[in-house]
C-alpha cells in the first residue's frame, strides 16, 4: 500500500482485496480462523498454480513464469 496520494501502488491490492472478497469470501462463513487461513491457502494455491489464463496462453501464472525464465536461460 502506497503513501497518500500516490494511488498507483493502492491500485494493485485493491484489485487483489477485491478477488478476494468476490471469489473467495462473499457468502461464506468461517467457523474459526484456522478455517479461513486453510481455505484462503487453498485459494491462493488453485489462483497461481492450477487457474488457466487467456492472456497467459491458458496456462496457470507458475507454469507460464517457468517457461517465460526457460527462455532466457
Amino acid at each position: 500500500m502506497s503513501h497518500k496520494g500516490n494511488p498507483y501502488d493502492n491500485a494493485v491490492a485493491e484489485a487483489t482485496f477485491k478477488i478476494l472478497k468476490t471469489e473467495l469470501i462473499n457468502g461464506e462463513h468461517f467457523h474459526s480462523f484456522y478455517h479461513l487461513e486453510l481455505e484462503l491457502f487453498d485459494y491462493i494455491n488453485w489462483y497461481n498454480n492450477i487457474r488457466s489464463h487467456s492472456a497467459l496462453g491458458y496456462q496457470s501464472p507458475v507454469s507460464y513464469r517457468n517457461l517465460a525464465l526457460k527462455k532466457i536461460v
